[in-house]
């Protein structure tokens, strides 16, 4: 499952998670999984929160909400999606330096900056999928052309017409 996305189901309730999309980073039964909330910008820059990057490469970079867990701390990621290979790259928990030298060396990476990850314990993971809490689906071309809602949506329509439906219901169904 690593290198896999995680749909919020639509009726998981949970306000960490609720409509997210997660890029799983790292996943055993026995250690548990790993991963960033995808589609939660924050509006902020990576040399809002760290001005010494004023003027480099990296001071640019988008921050989202990664998750709950350490959400103090930022963790740096970079991904492309290369169509001939039909692969998806992806560099994750990276120092600065290297980052910017991949940046450097093709700028078809994209680089997001992720205020903390989303953590599950011992099996955790494997029981919120058993209760259909999550929803797996395969990493898209697209993933970091959409954000928010529109992205979240837009991937469980494709993985199920019924769920594209529930994802179209607004939050609070007295606006229906």
């Amino acid at each position: 499952m690593v290198g896999s996305l995680l749909l919020a189901h639509p009726e998981l309730q949970d306000p960490n998670f609720t409509r997210s999309v997660i890029l799983l980073t790292a996943h055993t039964p026995s250690d548990g999984a790993l991963g960033v909330v995808l589609n939660r910008p924050l509006s902020l820059k990576l040399v809002d929160i760290k001005p010494e990057l004023a003027g480099s490469a990296l001071a640019e970079v988008p921050l989202y909400r990664g998750g709950p867990v350490s959400s103090d701390q930022a963790i740096l990621a970079a991904w492309k999606y290369e169509a001939e290979e039909g692969a998806f790259k992806l560099y994750f928990g990276m120092d600065e330096a290297k980052a910017a030298q991949i940046k450097a060396e093709d700028p078809a990476y994209e680089l997001r900056a992720f205020m903390g990850y989303s953590g599950w314990s011992e099996n955790q993971l494997e029981n919120e999928l058993s209760t259909d809490s999550w929803i797996v689906s395969q990493l898209k071309p697209y993933l970091g052309q959409a954000t928010g809602d529109p992205l979240w949506r837009k991937l469980l329509l494709e993985v199920s017409p019924e769920l594209g439906l529930w994802a179209d219901e607004p939050e609070d169904l007295s606006n229906n």
